[in-house]
């Protein structure tokens, strides 16, 4: 990970500055436009106050990299303003996969100030929460293919058989012969 997020310097804004950042971002975004030829799209949302943030990762060739990552979105203006900022930061900052995952929620403190995320810490989040998810599925689908799952999964529906969880739903709820 890169430590510490270096092209904002959020923190070093006075409380003024940072309110007119997320309302600048919140009203003109840098990065919000759906892709929907991106290799992961994730939706996150936020119950509590109806925050939703969607993802789209699009990972390079090597497997490790972020091609492109944008964003779409309903909410409070921190929801969406943080959405914004994290993604300049990942774009910017050329993170990869394992960057993301490794990033802790001190990040969005460092995007969007300390106090901004005490106060608001689900809308401060959610963004890096749905980053986080779609690196994950992206991953977990990759290993999925490179075992051969899809193909076993493939065979199982075409004789009618299933495995795991769903096995043992299907005994429980099973007729007889």
């Amino acid at each position: 990970m890169h430590g510490r997020v270096r092209i904002f310097g959020v923190n070093r804004m006075d409380r003024q500055e940072q309110i007119e950042l997320l309302a600048e971002r919140y009203r003109s975004p840098r990065y919000r436009k759906p892709n929907p030829q991106a290799d992961v799209i994730m939706p996150g949302g936020n119950p509590g106050c109806g925050d939703v943030v969607t993802i789209y990762l699009t990972v390079a060739d090597d497997g490790k990299s972020i091609a492109d990552v944008t964003f779409e979105g309903e909410g409070c203006t921190i929801s969406q303003a943080a959405a914004d900022l994290l993604i300049e930061a990942v774009r910017e900052e050329g993170w990869s996969l394992d960057d993301v995952l490794s990033a802790d929620y001190h990040v969005m403190e460092e995007l969007l100030g300390s106090e901004t995320v005490q106060l608001r810490p689900r809308c401060a989040t959610l963004a890096l929460g749905t980053l986080k998810a779609a690196v994950t599925k992206f991953k977990r689908d990759r290993l999925r293919e490179e075992a051969g799952l899809a193909a076993v999964e493939a065979e199982n529906a075409q004789y009618g058989i299933v495995t795991g969880e769903a096995a043992h739903d299907a005994a429980q709820h099973r007729t007889p012969h």
